[in-house]
Order: C-alpha cells, then sequence, then structure tokens
C-alpha cells in the first residue's frame, strides 16, 4: 500500500504539465510553502495541487502531493524511502507522512503572517534503533513569515516547533530561523538556521545546529526546481556524513478546480 502511494504521488509529478506556476522569484505566482526543511505560513492557492520530489544522499526520495481545498488552509501525504537512487534494494519508510496548514492571518505593513501546521515527514535514513528520520519531522508548529520590498523582496521566516520522534529521549521544543531573497523574476535564495534544540544530545547532532542554503528557479514559468546544500556546520556524528549534503528539489503547483 505504502509503495502504491509513493508512485502514484511521482505520476502526478510527471503528469502535470507545463501550464503550472512557479514560485520563485519576484514574478512568482504562488508563495514558498517552505525553505529547505522550515515550513514557512505560506499556502497554495485555494482549488489547487502541490505536487513535489525531493532527493536527498544516499538514494532517498521523497515525493508529496498537497491540497488546498479553500483559502488559507491546505492538506497532504508524503512518502519515501531509501537507496531508490542507486543500486540494491530499496528500504521503504515505515510510516506515510501527514501535513496540514492553516494561515491564520496574512502579511501586512505592520503584522507579519500567521499559521499553525502539523508534519509528520522527517528526512534522510531512518533510524530503527531511534524510532525517528536522521533529520526529524517538523511536527506540530506555529510559523511568522515577514516580506519586504528591497530589490525585489525579501522574507524572513520563523517556526516554534514541537517534534513527535522522541525515541532518542530529546523532547526539547525547536526554534528556526530562515530567509527568501528574490534576484530577479524568476530565481530566488533561501537560507535558513535550526538550532535543532530536540537534537542536541549528541547522538545525532553536535549541538552546532543546522545551516542550509538553496536555490530555486521557476522554469518557463511552470514549474520550481532547486538545489539544496544542506548541513554546512557539519552536525551530524553519523560517520557517513564527512562533507556537505546535496539535495534536488522539484515543486509544481496545479490549479485543478
Amino acid at each position: 500500500m505504502k509503495k502504491t502511494i509513493f508512485y502514484i504521488i511521482i505520476l502526478f509529478v510527471l503528469s502535470f504539465n507545463l501550464y503550472a506556476q512557479g514560485s520563485a522569484g519576484s514574478n512568482a505566482k504562488y508563495e514558498f510553502t517552505k525553505l529547505v526543511d522550515l515550513p514557512t505560513t505560506g499556502v497554495i492557492e485555494p482549488g489547487s495541487i502541490s505536487t513535489e520530489i525531493l532527493v536527498l544522499p544516499f538514494g532517498v526520495v521523497i515525493g508529496k502531493v498537497t491540497v488546498s481545498p479553500f483559502r488559507n488552509f491546505s492538506f497532504g501525504i508524503s512518502y519515501g524511502g531509501e537507496n531508490i537512487i542507486g543500486t540494491g534494494s530499496f528500504k521503504w519508510y515505515k510510516k506515510i507522512g501527514l501535513n496540514a496548514k492553516f494561515k491564520l492571518f496574512s502579511d501586512t505593513k505592520l503584522i507579519p503572517a500567521l499559521a499553525i501546521g502539523f508534519n509528520s515527514q522527517g528526512k534522510g535514513l531512518y533510524l530503527d534503533n531511534l524510532k525517528r528520520y536522521e533529520n526529524k519531522s517538523p511536527g506540530a508548529y506555529v510559523a511568522i513569515s515577514k516580506n519586504y520590498k528591497m530589490l525585489g523582496y525579501f522574507s524572513l521566516h520563523a517556526i516554534l516547533n514541537y517534534s513527535l520522534e522522541v525515541g532518542d529521549d530529546d523532547k526539547n521544543f525547536n526554534f528556526q530561523l530562515g530567509f527568501e531573497k528574490t534576484i530577479g523574476g524568476f530565481i530566488s535564495l533561501v537560507g535558513e538556521y535550526d538550532f535543532a534544540f530536540n537534537d542536541d544530545k549528541k547522538i545525532i547532532g553536535k549541538t552546532y545546529g543546522y545551516l542550509n542554503f538553496g536555490i530555486r528557479a521557476s522554469i518557463s514559468n511552470s514549474f520550481t526546481v532547486g538545489i539544496d546544500i544542506k548541513n554546512i556546520l557539519q552536525n551530524k556524528n553519523l560517520p557517513q556524513y564527512k562533507n556537505l549534503e546535496r539535495g534536488l528539489f522539484v515543486d509544481f503547483v496545479q490549479p485543478v478546480f
């Protein structure tokens, strides 16, 4: 059943046409719903479906489908696994990821946007002995965002979150900060710092936190692609990670009803 859901998500992505709208750059129709890992207050337009594929080290591939039935609310599912790209057998994730987001307030001149959400999809390798993903899921979170006109647009983002992945007995609330800067009409630079208070017992994280950057481009005003550079501070104790992590990102947003 889980494998079927994953293939359905991939089929959604590959079947969308070039009339979908990108989300990068100052000419983007849709706002970002996340930076690299940090969820923002952004919600896709009502009546739209967002389909996303994320490719990470060790052949990890995660597919995600999100639907917005009405304004300022979205929900969806995600699923993936390890060694999807490469050789050898697939190792599927044990659970399907669920996500939902509701924007309470939109950004104004004086007041930042505010949203509450939930996302149970972690990223990277799944560590069976700790019952957690290598990068924990956001879990329940509160997000704020403020957008400024500055040679295009410059946006600041922050979340307070609590992950349900507590098999490592690290149950702290967590805090993340990030930004987006548009570069011309179709490109955006994103960056974030995850304080990783919920990953500071030196089981996985070394207490430095996670610093990530990415670049996003709206291609032919149809979809958004990106490249991520993650774990720049090399915060992981895992022996597999002696260098920076690289990832690929593809996202389609298509009005359907």
